[in-house]
């Protein structure tokens, strides 16, 4: 049971008409249309994604602001939900990205094992980019694919029951 009925609206001084993209506020639109009006802030997650992927991969800090606005909610709610989320980055990525989930059905099929191996085959840690840019590694929390696990995200494409040698065929087909 939720305390709050009604939405935390915050309403900004800046003309909407300006904010982003006008491709980008149509597709916002679009997914806020499907919340009441008063819970536009409902298309935060969406928007994010569509954000960030017209910005090259990653989410600035003015972008998040221009969403926030766009949105009429609070800029550190926008923050919140964008930090908290695997799925976005708050400074610049290469074009690719290689996910390997570290939730507990991953790690007991083998993630971890996965996780070891790109760090020593590629020479790049958790939230780094490779040193010829090919593509940023990140372990996230779940990718919801228990039951095949260990699970992948490559880019926006699922890999499941994974070994070592079939995730270096897939990173090594790249470009």
């Amino acid at each position: 049971m939720s305390f709050r009925n009604d939405p935390l609206a915050v309403v900004h001084d800046r003309d909407k008409s300006t904010l982003l993209t006008p491709a980008l506020r149509a597709a916002i639109d679009a997914h806020a249309a499907k919340y009441p009006a008063q819970w536009r802030q409902s298309a935060v997650m969406p928007a994010l994604t569509l954000v960030q992927d017209s910005n090259g991969g990653w989410l600035s800090r003015e972008l998040m602001d221009e969403v926030a606005a766009y949105l009429d909610m609070p800029a550190v709610a926008v923050y919140e939900v964008a930090s908290f989320y695997g799925m976005y980055d708050l400074a610049p990525t290469a074009a690719h990205k290689v996910c390997i989930c570290n939730s507990i059905s991953c790690l007991l099929n083998g993630s971890e094992d996965l996780i070891h191996h790109v760090e020593h085959r590629y020479q790049v840690k958790p939230g780094e980019t490779t040193a010829d840019g090919r593509f940023t590694f990140k372990e996230v929390e779940c990718l919801g694919a228990c039951r095949d696990a260990p699970a992948v995200l490559i880019d926006q494409t699922y890999h499941e029951k994974l070994s070592a040698e079939t995730l270096d065929r897939l990173i090594e087909g790249l470009q």
